[in-house]
């Protein structure tokens, strides 16, 4: 395994470097992820490129004595020595940013202060040895060679990843499964290489590993920024089917309120508009209506009188024939119950049925003298269900009419009051009906 990648590690370095490219721009469009640790996977990526192209050119210069080979294979080593510990030191920022954001830790972890100054000793040594030699040297023939001593190297990077595995260990629950699991791999995967490549020589096999781990965090971290946009997107949608229930129940409140204050001033017809209500629902229900709109034709019709509140209570209760001009009074209550619904403007149809029950299939009723089609869908539906319960309850000039008559009624009625449609369905409501249940109690 080792001699493949040996052969072709310059391939993947460029590979892998030309990632981290591409990762790096993605980064800085990446905006649901918080500013700290955006900037953290940006460098990381950057150091990245750097860390790979250098590594490449150390091989491509190495034993080259043209002054040009002189300084690359020279920076080239030191830059990937720097970059190293620079990935790791930004990794360390990422991880503070984490455990404070997420793990909603107050403050950052001893073990990563810890690691941090680790960093830091690792990078001044690092600038040591280009003067000294500490971790290797650069013979006539311009070839890299470990120093006696190069095995110091790998002891700072251990030991800061070491520390940032026991932060990780320690917190592993505070973060979401996944995130976590990156966290592991970024730390063990590096360690376990570095292990190998103190025994083998000429395989930049942790330069490769760590880079491989830049590369795995930040598929992890838009994995988890994903996870948390759904969950967030999951949490709006509930908090919208809430509050549009909260909006319902108000409606469905106030609709009760207004049919329980309409029916008060009738001292004969208290239910009334529940009633109505309950039959509309059941016509719409027989119709094939979905559930959702019964249950919108259900509120229509239990406001379809509210326009009765701007009519006199002694109009209302009159037990002697109306004239002329309080019947144009009655007759008002349609418009005048469209102008209060009509207000209503988080459910605009709710005035519909107050608006036009009262209008005829042959086109003789009011307040439009709509004919046919032309009637909206639910007040026909309404118009059927308040004559039926006209006619099934006491009135102030008449006690409650037989099923048989009522029934006769709404037969009679069909193409000229009632819409034929709806008015077979109540009839076939009545004829379900064997113990005349449907009537005011």
């Amino acid at each position: 395994m080792l001699d493949i990648i040996k052969e072709n590690q310059l391939n993947l370095m460029m590979l892998l470097s030309g990632i981290c490219g591409i990762i790096s721009i993605f980064v800085l469009f990446t905006k649901a992820l918080s500013p700290r640790r955006r900037r953290c996977l940006f460098l990381m990526d950057i150091f990245s490129v750097l860390l790979l192209m250098a590594d490449r050119f150390a091989y491509v210069y190495r034993g080259n004595i043209s002054r040009v080979g002189f300084y690359m294979v020279r920076i080239s080593n030191f830059t990937v020595y720097f970059m190293f510990l620079l990935i790791l030191f930004t990794f360390n920022s990422y991880l503070t940013d984490l455990y404070i954001t997420d793990g909603k830790l107050e403050s950052p972890p001893r073990c990563l202060k810890a690691a941090k100054y680790a960093s830091c000793i690792g990078i001044a040594l690092v600038i040591i040895s280009q003067f000294t030699g500490l971790y290797y040297y650069i013979d006539n023939m311009n070839r890299y060679h470990r120093s006696s001593s190069f095995i110091i190297c790998y002891l700072m990077p251990v030991i800061v990843i070491v520390l940032q595995l026991i932060v990780i260990i320690g917190n592993y629950r505070k973060l979401p499964k996944m995130m976590s699991m990156s966290l592991v791999l970024f730390t063990t995967f590096p360690l376990t290489a570095s292990v190998i490549q103190i025994f083998t020589y000429g395989v930049s096999l942790t330069n490769l590993t760590i880079v491989g781990m830049v590369v795995v965090l930040y598929i992890f971290a838009i994995v988890d920024m994903n996870s948390k946009i759904a969950i967030a997107a999951q949490n709006e949608i509930e908090m919208l089917k809430n509050e549009q229930k909260i909006m319902r129940r108000m409606v469905e409140q106030t609709a009760f309120a207004f049919a329980a204050a309409i029916d008060a001033k009738d001292e004969y017809t208290h239910g009334h508009s529940e009633r109505v209500a309950v039959y509309s629902e059941m016509i719409a229900l027989e119709s094939g209506k979905k559930p959702v709109e019964c249950k919108e034709i259900y509120t229509m019709a239990l406001l379809h009188d509210v326009g009765k509140i701007g009519v006199p209570r002694s109009i209302i209760n009159k037990t002697t024939k109306l004239t002329d001009e309080e019947y144009e009074t009655i007759k008002s209550h349609t418009t005048m119950g469209y102008q209060i619904l009509s207000k209503i403007t988080a459910q605009p149809s709710l005035s519909i049925g107050a608006h036009y029950h009262h209008e005829r299939y042959d086109g003789k009723g009011y307040p439009e003298g709509l004919k046919g089609e032309k009637i909206p869908e639910v007040a026909r539906i309404i118009g059927v269900a308040d004559a039926y319960d006209a006619m099934s309850s006491k009135r102030s000039y008449r006690d409650a009419l037989p099923q048989e008559v009522v029934r006769a009624e709404i037969e009679k009625g069909l193409g000229t009051q009632f819409d034929p449609k709806f008015g077979k369905i109540m009839l076939k409501l009545i004829d379900d009906d064997t113990e005349y249940k449907m009537r005011e109690k």
